[in-house]
């Protein structure tokens, strides 16, 4: 379908997870993980995890990739508060399979937060490579 776009998840979005719900894509099949690596972080009081717009730091990040309609897509730019100065930014970014040809790269949008909204003294757990469900289990919604 023309309108489908391809989202990166590696948090309360994923398959299972706090957010899902929000999230009326299709999946496809398999982990992915991202080309470049990213610092994620569970930040502050609600514990949300921040996978911030900084390449080359932390480390590659595991995720799911859904293919998803314009509609679906703006239920989770609404959720992510894209529009708003403290919210996050969906950002193209590259991933690959986690089990296939690093070679093999797909173009993905994914919800990145600044750096300039980053402060270490935020961080309650990481740097990590995968947000697990016991994770999403500290996860408070707004």
């Amino acid at each position: 379908m023309p309108n489908d776009h391809l989202v990166f998840v590696f948090g309360t979005l994923k398959e299972g997870f706090p957010n899902f719900a929000t999230n009326r894509g299709s999946r496809r099949p398999g982990e992915f993980v991202t080309v470049d690596r990213y610092p994620l972080y569970l930040i502050g009081d609600r514990m949300s995890p921040w996978m911030i717009a900084h390449p080359g730091e932390g480390m590659q990040v595991h995720g799911q990739v859904f293919s998803v309609s314009d509609t679906a897509l703006a239920a989770m730019d609404a959720l992510e508060r894209i529009h708003e100065s403290d919210g996050y930014r969906r950002l193209q970014i590259s991933v690959a399979l986690a089990t296939g040809d690093p070679g093999e790269t797909i173009t993905v949008f994914a919800y990145l937060k600044p750096l300039e909204q980053f402060d270490a003294g935020m961080i309650r757990k990481g740097p990590l490579s995968t947000y697990e469900l016991a994770d999403a289990r500290l996860y408070r919604p707004r």
